[in-house]
C-alpha cells in the first residue's frame, strides 16, 4: 500500500526535535512546550507557580514620566565575541532608555524564528538574554514567538521593547546642547564594529578583541547625580558611530561641534583594522560606550563620576560644542588641521546589530 502524498509531505511534527518547526509557531501543544522548555527558562521564569501565562503585563510603576523604546536586532552572526544576539538585545534597548535618562523596569521580548533553526541555539540565546536582564536589573514581562518558513527568515530575529522611569534630575536631549557645553566619551570606540567585521569570512582577517557590549544606565545615572540636569544630551554610538551620533546632536540643537582626534581612545586592534579596511573608526559602530555632552561647570564631576564606575573607567574629555559653523562636526587632528566629520553615507556594514 502507497503511503498517502499528504501524510509523506507534511508529517504530523513531533515534540522530540532538535531544530524548530512551523509547528512551534502554530500557537498549540509544540508553541507551549517550546516556551515552557526552551525560551521561558532562558529567561529565568520556569516554574513560576500560580503566575499563568496572560496576553500582556500589569506593571506597578510609579508616578513619574516613562520611557519608552523598542528596536529590532538582526546582527549576523548570532554569536560573536563578547556576546550574542540575546544579550545586544537586551544592552541595546536598556542603552535607548538609559541616553533619556531612564532606569529600565520591564522589557518586552518577541522572537521570529526561522524552521530548522536549532533548539539547542535558541535555549542558549534565551539564557544568554535572560543573564543580561538579570544582570541589568531589568525584567523580561511579556513577549511574543513567531516561526516562519524556511527562506522567510535569517535564523532568528528578535524585537525588544523596554520601558523606563526617568531619573527625578535628568533631563537629557538631543536640543539640549549649548556652545561651550564639554563633550565627553565613556570609553574605547570601534570594538563591536570591527568585531563583527572580524567574523564575516569573507574579509580575510582576524582579531583578538570582542564586543564592547554591555548596558549603560549606571554610568548615566552616576553621571545625573554628580551633574544634574547639567548633563545636556546623551547619546550610544551604535549604527553609524560617533560621526553620525553626533551630527545627529549637532543638527537637533544648532551648534557645532569639535572633536580632538589625539583625544579619542581608539584600541590599537581597531586602528590597525580600519587601516587595513580604509575604514574611518569613527564611523565604525559601538554598543557599550556613551557620549555625553554635559556644561562647562558639571564636566569635572560628571567625569570622575563616569571613571567611578567599572563599565566606564577610560572616560575621557574629547572635545567640546562650539557657536561656530553650527551644526557641522569638525575633527582637529594631531598637527592641528581641521576636517569636516560627515554623518556615515549608506551602509558601511550590513547587520551590525
Amino acid at each position: 500500500m502507497t503511503a498517502s502524498p499528504l501524510f509523506t509531505a507534511c508529517p504530523a511534527p513531533t515534540a522530540e526535535t532538535e531544530h524548530v518547526l512551523l509547528g512551534h509557531g502554530s500557537g498549540g501543544r509544540l508553541s507551549a512546550e517550546l516556551l515552557s522548555e526552551v525560551i521561558l527558562p532562558g529567561f529565568g521564569l520556569a516554574g513560576s507557580a500560580g503566575r499563568p501565562l496572560e496576553d500582556a503585563a500589569v506593571l506597578p510603576l510609579p508616578t513619574a514620566e516613562i520611557v519608552m523604546s523598542t528596536d529590532s536586532f538582526v546582527v549576523d552572526p548570532l554569536f560573536f565575541p563578547g556576546g550574542d544576539i540575546g544579550s545586544l538585545a537586551v544592552h541595546g534597548t536598556v542603552n535607548d532608555l538609559a541616553m533619556m535618562g531612564a532606569v529600565p523596569v520591564a522589557l518586552a521580548v518577541a522572537f521570529i524564528v526561522e524552521e530548522g533553526f536549532g533548539m539547542r541555539e535558541l535555549g542558549r540565546i534565551s539564557q544568554s538574554l535572560g543573564r543580561a536582564a538579570h544582570a541589568a536589573g531589568v525584567k523580561v514581562v511579556t513577549g511574543d514567538t513567531k516561526v516562519v518558513g524556511r527562506g522567510a527568515a535569517d535564523r532568528l530575529f528578535i524585537t525588544t521593547t523596554g520601558l523606563g522611569v526617568r531619573m527625578p534630575l535628568a533631563r537629557p536631549s538631543a536640543g539640549r546642547v549649548r556652545p561651550g557645553d564639554v563633550l565627553l566619551l565613556s570609553g574605547p570606540i570601534g570594538l563591536h564594529g570591527v568585531t563583527i567585521l572580524s567574523t564575516r569570512d569573507s574579509l580575510g582577517f582576524e582579531t583578538e578583541i570582542g564586543s564592547d557590549s554591555q548596558p549603560l544606565h549606571r554610568v548615566v545615572a552616576a553621571a545625573v547625580a554628580a551633574g544634574g540636569d547639567g548633563v545636556r544630551a546623551l547619546r550610544d554610538p551604535t549604527r553609524g558611530g560617533v560621526a553620525s551620533a553626533l551630527n545627529e546632536l549637532a543638527a537637533a540643537s544648532g551648534v557645532g561641534v569639535l572633536v580632538e582626534e589625539t583625544a579619542l581612545p581608539v584600541p590599537e586592534p581597531v586602528s590597525a583594522a580600519c587601516d587595513l579596511l580604509g575604514l574611518d573608526v569613527l564611523h565604525v559602530a559601538n554598543e557599550g560606550c556613551l557620549l555625553a555632552f554635559v556644561a562647562p561647570d558639571k564636566a569635572d564631576a560628571v567625569l570622575a563620576a563616569m571613571r567611578s564606575r567599572p563599565e566606564s573607567p577610560g572616560a575621557v574629555r574629547i572635545g567640546q560644542a562650539v557657536a561656530e559653523h553650527p551644526r557641522r562636526v569638525v575633527v582637529r587632528t594631531g598637527i592641528g588641521a581641521e576636517r569636516v566629520l560627515d554623518m556615515l553615507v549608506g551602509e558601511q556594514l550590513p547587520r551590525i546589530c
